[in-house]
């Protein structure tokens, strides 16, 4: 389907370019035609269309095969990422991917997101969580910016976050069962990046 889409666009742009010469070759002589400009224009809108629905097709594979390889949450799909970067590169990666990394918005989708990465990196990993209070300490904002509604911080032994402005960062813990850690941004860590599906 994607080819079909490709040779249709290439269609339109030899159409398009033949129409333009045509365009130029009469406004040499003199003559204006508004009905070949107008039909131009259509043609124009009619490539950009194609060009979006193209672009929109494509980031539906990628999803499809992020969903295929990660796993499938109510809205959204986890991809696994075990290779330990800092906060910083792990959230670069999953922005170049189209997605980001995960923040869970419920106690459910943190229990999901718990139980893939134990099956998926491991049963002692720690992996990054979409959040931090790098603007302002103890004001935990999600990679929009927006303030963090849900939270699970780890608070029966360590009384999580508790790390000041020396921990801006955020884990989720396998060893605590799902449970957040403030962490210093620096630490590598796993991480899993989340696309919202359709």
């Amino acid at each position: 389907m994607e080819m079909k889409g490709v040779w249709m666009v290439f269609c339109l742009l030899l159409l398009t370019q033949y129409s333009l010469q045509q365009t130029s070759s009469k406004k040499k002589s003199g003559k204006k035609d508004s009905a070949t400009n107008a039909a131009i224009e259509e043609l124009k809108k009619q490539i950009n269309d194609i060009f979006q629905e193209l672009n929109l097709i494509k980031e539906n594979q990628a999803l499809q095969t992020v969903c295929l390889k990660g796993t499938k949450v109510l809205g959204k799909c986890f991809l696994a990422d075990p290779v330990k970067k800092n906060f910083h590169a792990a959230s670069d990666d999953c922005i170049a991917k189209g997605g980001t990394l995960s923040t869970p918005l419920t106690g459910d989708e943190n229990q999901q997101l718990y139980d893939y990465v134990r099956q998926s990196i491991g049963a002692e990993e720690h992996i990054w969580l979409g959040i931090n209070d790098m603007v302002t300490d103890g004001h935990w904002v999600d990679q929009s910016g927006s303030n963090v509604r849900f939270k699970n911080w780890e608070t029966e032994i360590t009384l999580q976050p508790d790390g000041g402005h020396r921990q801006n960062c955020a884990v989720l813990s396998t060893t605590a069962k799902g449970k957040w850690f403030d962490e210093s941004c620096r630490a590598e860590k796993a991480s899993v990046c989340e696309f919202n599906i359709i």
